[in-house]
């Protein structure tokens, strides 16, 4: 079991497993009114996780959140801390801690977690084309393998990289032609292609494809993509 402690200068990607802990760190300004920590699923609407107003000081769970054991926090000299312990598959998600000030409110970058685990029966592999050159082309494939699940499935990409930015780039809304049901099983295979042509120094980082179903989210083990051509 692993206990993983983060800041918001962390923002990036972080594998975990189930059962981990997790804290989340973000600090404030005592000139600002007030912290809230959002939970994003892809193919859904942020949750808010907890308040914290300049007032009271205190950080309060919300929602589905505040019954949840699994979460607390506490907040001590302008730090919010968030704990999730025994981390489940459910709690894969981008994680932000939002700070107002006068009904301004600023996103940090944010962390994905991706929580690996044997309850999933999801399969997300990406492979990027061999050769990659300055001012070239890649194309990376995310196979989908989506088990017994008989629902409907949606595939998103992230990027990870030192460059501050949205880590979701792109999302493909329906399944492609490009996939098959094994005979006599319910086993769906499905391949999506992200291409990325002109290749720069803005393109490098590890992408990951990421997808929904049955509802939850399972992240595929992510490829770097370096524009130098190395």
């Amino acid at each position: 079991m692993h206990h993983f402690i983060l800041s918001h200068q962390d923002s990036g990607f972080i594998s975990a497993d189930v059962g981990d802990n997790l804290t989340l760190q973000c600090s404030y300004e005592e000139r600002e009114d007030g912290m809230y920590w959002y939970k994003q699923t892809p193919g859904q609407k942020p949750q808010i996780i907890s308040v914290t107003y300049k007032a009271t000081k205190s950080l309060s769970l919300v929602n589905e959140f505040k019954d949840n054991p699994r979460f607390t926090g506490e907040t001590k000299d302008f730090v919010s801390h968030l704990n999730i312990s025994d981390l489940q598959l459910s709690d894969s998600a981008t994680y932000y801690c939002i700070k107002s000030n006068f009904y301004v409110f600023e996103f940090t970058e944010g962390v994905t977690v991706s929580v690996k685990g044997s309850g999933s029966n999801i399969q997300a592999v990406v492979h990027q084309s061999e050769s990659i050159q300055p001012g070239g082309s890649v194309t990376l494939s995310c196979t989908v393998h989506t088990g017994t699940c008989d629902g409907e499935h949606s595939v998103y990409w992230f990027k990870n990289s030192e460059e501050p930015q949205p880590g979701l780039i792109y999302t493909h809304g329906d399944r492609n032609d490009q996939c098959e049901r094994k005979p006599d099983t319910q086993t769906h295979t499905c391949v999506y292609n992200l291409s990325m042509e002109r290749l720069n120094r803005s393109h490098a980082g590890t992408y990951y494809c990421a997808v929904a179903a049955c509802g939850h989210i399972v992240f595929g083990d992510g490829t770097k993509v370096d524009s130098e051509g190395n």
